[in-house]
């Protein structure tokens, strides 16, 4: 099976340097993420597109292909296809009508061809002797050029016909790795995951900083949803998840700070803890999910106010945007039932917050606070590879791996209902049971507790951070389930 990787159009577009960095960085970045599916996977870079080849025939690889694919910054469509020798015009119409005729019964169709080299045929040649046929030996509903429910796809490249099975829809952006890093501060709330997404569509190495306002179960949903979006959509670059204590720093704005100023000066904290953590990492920028006037601090004046404590340039993707867009794109990620069950700590509520903050007064109450208090935070703030947040939550609690399910336990497929969807799990025996992680820990005590579960994710990450959740709650009937 082949697949050809169609670039991001403002690649192409891009000097001959760069566009062969960013190609090159992309065919890294899907070697890095393909070979554990197949280690004999074939990546062949060309000037336009990459071409990947596989021999492997099992289903449920060719669909984690795709699934990957999609999510690949960098990528604006893929395309599977079928590779034949070019004959003639005629052989072309053969293969064509073996491969897609019957898809094309009942439905109208248009026949579009590409073409590359030196032939003895055009593209239209080819178009007009390929509809014509498929249009009198296959039970279609004619051809229509203009608003066909099918379109053929046909690429002759000098010696070769490639027939497209299908076209997959890409990520678009830029390849992983072709940025510079940025610095997301993260709530785990529907605004900074869907800001943090199109940082990473961009193709910009996120890194994730949260501020602990005052709670574990905060934390750990945040560091659910960073995970999740960095399997998703990033796994190809190692990031950090920087988590820094806030308790105190709340405190003292609680304790000395007048009441309608608390939610600025609060931000402005922020701001300057995430551009020290920033700074150690050499990261040049930071990213909020802030939206002009959606809340009190997030008025043009206070933020001018807020950013007025850094010289790190701030990021705000959503700057302009309606909350029901931010909605829906945090929906299409997979990142909305984060959001709408994430435990929330609000450790800075103003009775009357100031939307039109002023620079001297914001100073006056911030003469009052201790900044030790500050500085104490940054110094404890813990940084920690993403990608080992389940190993770190395990030398809490320590949970039992198995390859193979115990007879009568239950495997609970904790991923998101739209990876299982893509990819759903299927054991030989043994019963399977759907709980998305985000109602994991609601759900859980409701389960018979005289069964064993064992929690399944297809990368073992989630369902490890899980299960030392649950047993540091007091559940001993939690396994983890990894297969070989």
């Amino acid at each position: 099976m082949k697949f050809i990787v169609k670039l991001f159009p403002e690649i192409i577009v891009k000097s001959k340097p760069v566009r062969k960095k960013f190609t090159q960085q992309l065919r890294d970045n899907l070697r890095k993420l393909l070979l554990p599916l197949d280690p004999d996977l074939v990546i062949v870079r060309d000037w336009d597109r990459i071409t990947l080849e596989t021999r492997s025939t099992d289903p449920s690889v060719l669909k984690r292909f795709t699934v990957v694919l999609c999510q690949t910054p960098g990528i604006a469509h893929v395309i599977e296809v079928l590779e034949y020798p070019l004959v003639d015009v005629h052989d072309i119409y053969e293969k064509t009508r073996e491969v897609l005729g019957d898809s094309l019964k009942g439905r109208t169709f248009a026949v579009r061809c590409k073409r590359v080299g030196s032939h003895d045929f055009s593209s239209g040649e080819v178009e007009r002797y390929v509809g014509g046929g498929l249009n009198q030996h296959v039970e279609s509903a004619g051809v229509d050029l203009r608003n066909p429910d099918v379109t053929v796809r046909i690429e002759v490249r000098n010696a070769v016909v490639y027939i497209v099975k299908r076209r997959i829809e890409g990520l678009g952006g830029y390849p992983m790795g072709t940025v510079d890093a940025v610095m997301s501060l993260i709530s785990g709330g529907f605004d900074s995951t869907v800001s943090s997404y199109m940082t990473m569509k961009r193709g910009i190495r996120t890194h994730f900083c949260f501020f602990n306002l005052g709670g574990r179960e905060h934390e750990v949903g945040v560091k659910e949803v960073a995970l999740y979006l960095w399997l998703k959509y990033g796994a190809s670059h190692r990031v950090k998840f920087v988590s820094v204590p806030f308790e105190d720093v709340v405190a003292e704005i609680l304790k000395n700070v007048e009441n309608s100023q608390m939610g600025v000066v609060l931000k402005r904290m922020m701001l300057r803890a995430g551009a020290e953590v920033a700074a150690q990492l050499e990261v040049p920028a930071l990213v909020t999910g802030e939206a002009v006037s959606q809340v009190s601090s997030q008025t043009l004046q206070n933020l001018s106010v807020i950013d007025q404590v850094t010289d790190t340039l701030v990021l705000r993707p959503l700057i302009t945007m309606d909350k029901l867009d931010i909605i829906k794109i945090a929906a299409q990620i997979g990142t909305e039932e984060f959001a709408a069950n994430m435990p929330e700590y609000c450790g800075v509520i103003s009775v009357k917050p100031t939307t039109k903050a002023k620079p001297e007064r914001v100073a006056a109450q911030e003469a009052k606070f201790d900044f030790a208090v500050l500085e104490r935070a940054i110094a404890a703030a813990e940084f920690i590879n993403i990608d080992q947040l389940a190993d770190e939550d395990r030398t809490v609690a320590e949970v039992e791996m198995l390859p193979i399910p115990l007879p009568g336990s239950v495997v609970l497929d904790v991923r998101h209902p739209d990876e299982i969807d893509r990819l759903p799990l299927k054991l030989v025996s043994g019963e399977v049971q759907a709980i998305p992680f985000y109602e994991l820990h609601r759900r859980f005590a409701e389960l018979d507790s005289a069964r064993t579960y064992l929690l399944y994710c297809e990368k073992g990450v989630m369902s490890r951070l899980h299960a030392s959740h649950l047993v540091e709650q007091g559940f001993n009937n939690v396994k983890v389930y990894r297969p070989s």
